[in-house]
């Protein structure tokens, strides 16, 4: 019977890398095999995976157009701790909700207007846009960390 992982943890996010790439991706990646992650990824082991690995992962999983399994349980895990963090007066989920679907808006607003013909640089993104689609990014990432805070207490 499969180990029950924490979410929004270091085992959770090991364990998706290992859905995500074949042995030999994470061979070349690493130098090591999924069984060395499975090890890893136990809660119940003493197995650690160093950062230069969990870098290796990551980058290997953005090559294949996947989210960084294990940046997004860092950071989470980061964050978490960072207990100073201020999210507002928003408590409940359906008011997150609500301001992350505001924030994904603003995101597409925000790519569209940098992809007008009209723009700066017409349809390529200049720096400045660039900027700005980063800062909305950013602003709706910190919302779907808002929402993993308020599932996880």
């Amino acid at each position: 019977m499969p180990k029950i992982r924490k979410p929004a943890s270091i085992e959770k996010g090991l364990e998706e890398v290992i859905q995500i790439l074949t042995e030999d991706e994470i061979v070349n990646s690493i130098g090591k095999s999924s069984s060395y992650l499975r090890k890893c990824s136990d809660p119940e082991q003493n197995y650690w995976i160093n950062h230069d690995e969990f870098f290796k992962l990551d980058q290997a999983c953005i090559k294949k157009n996947k989210a960084p399994p294990l940046l997004d349980v860092y950071e989470y895990m980061v964050s978490k701790e960072m207990g100073s963090i201020d999210f507002g007066k928003i408590e409940s989920l359906d008011e997150v909700l609500v301001r992350f679907n505001i924030l994904h808006g603003k995101l597409i607003e925000k790519i569209k207007e940098a992809q007008d013909p009209k723009s700066d640089k017409g349809s390529e993104i200049s720096d400045i846009e660039k900027k700005d689609i980063l800062k909305a990014v950013r602003d709706l990432e910190n919302k779907i960390l808002k929402v993993k805070t308020i599932i996880d207490k």
